[in-house]
């Protein structure tokens, strides 16, 4: 009877840790699909707010146009990614052409001065900021579920209900990220 009873327990006690380590995967892997949820509000927020400064700045400076095209095309990429490298790859290409616009923007006295486009300059450099912080904590999370999945004997569990997919992390593929930028004086 006390046999009976002890397997019973041990039994109990596997099945709990089995539940355990499953509801644990299920909730990093949520936290992973909710967190690149976060950057893809942000970057939805910065590509809405992009046409109402290429058209502050074509009022200004109308002879720009590869620039203002550069803009147009590396938004129309933004908004056509679909997987994590897509979107890391025009993450970089636009961080590049809003470098070029606010460089075109700076040879104009008049436009530097336009309330409408400070005010869209400042929610732009807004924006850039939550999607660093949202790219950090996706980057984060990822990272948390491939250690919980991986770590024994979870790994385990993850395999038997097919927690097995590789998630790939959020880095911006910009051509100077890694450049040590040149000084002279």
């Amino acid at each position: 009877m006390w046999i009976g009873i002890l397997i019973g327990v041990l039994v109990l006690l596997i099945i709990g840790f089995v539940v355990f380590l499953y509801n644990k995967l299920v909730r990093y892997r949520n936290r992973v699909e909710n967190a690149w949820h976060q950057i893809d509000v942000q970057l939805n927020r910065r590509a809405d707010l992009i046409p109402n400064l290429v058209e502050t700045v074509k009022g200004y400076a109308s002879h720009e146009r590869e620039t203002l095209e550069g803009v147009t095309k590396a938004r129309t990429a933004m908004m056509n990614a679909s997987t994590v490298g897509e979107n890391a790859q025009a993450e970089g290409m636009l961080s590049g052409a809003l470098k070029n616009l606010f460089a075109v923007a700076e040879a104009y006295p008049d436009l530097k001065a336009n309330q409408n486009f400070l005010a869209l300059q400042e929610e732009l450099s807004g924006t850039e900021n939550k999607i660093a912080y949202a790219r950090q904590f996706y980057n984060d999370s990822v990272m948390s579920y491939d250690i919980a999945r991986q770590k024994f004997p979870a790994n385990v569990i993850a395999g038997m209900f097919k927690f097995t997919e590789k998630r790939e992390y959020f880095e911006p593929e910009t051509p100077d990220y890694k450049e040590v930028p040149k000084v002279s004086f």
